[in-house]
């Protein structure tokens, strides 16, 4: 296999380098929090926990790899999962040495580019050693964006994605 080096942008016409890879830095929940209710929140780089009268929600910071057919590296999108409370703090006490046979359950919190909308498909986090950034399968139930991560997309759709997250956000 090989790996996407580079594509020619068909919208702007410059060259872009790499496999695709874009990310969110928080979950969708967190950007709909006014000042105020961001005061009842924890962001970092990994986890994020939002505090409302009700109660607490949970999201953990993960990886979705899409395999492109023909190609070493996925296209890659960080993204951020919900969690359970138990899911959580398994996962936050396991950190430092997570089991790989560990599933988390949880609903997808981003709105991804090129896809219908995705906020809430069920997920499962798979944790891995080594530091690696868990990666997120999600229930095959027709939606496009869990049909492209069990079945692969061509270079040429990654090539579209792209562009299109790229110049439209």
């Amino acid at each position: 296999m090989a790996a996407i080096a580079a594509f020619t942008c068909s919208t702007c016409g410059r060259l872009h380098e790499g496999s695709p890879s874009f990310s969110f830095p928080s979950p969708w929940h967190y950007l709909q929090l006014s000042d105020s209710e961001r005061s009842n929140a924890t962001l970092n780089s990994d986890t994020c926990t939002i505090t409302h009268t009700d109660g607490t929600d949970y999201f953990v910071r993960v990886l979705l790899e899409i395999p492109i057919h023909g190609v070493d590296q996925p296209f890659l999108w960080g993204v951020w999962t919900s969690l359970s409370k138990a899911s959580f703090d398994r996962y936050l006490a396991t950190w430092d040495d997570p089991n790989e046979t560990d599933s988390y359950f949880g609903w997808f919190c981003n709105r991804l580019p090129y896809y219908s909308d995705t906020l809430g498909l069920k997920t499962n986090v798979h944790p891995r050693k080594g530091g690696v950034r868990p990666y997120l399968t999600l229930e095959r139930n027709g939606h496009v964006l869990a049909e492209h991560l069990a079945d692969g997309i061509s270079v040429q759709l990654a090539q579209k994605i792209a562009e299109r997250v790229i110049h439209d956000g």
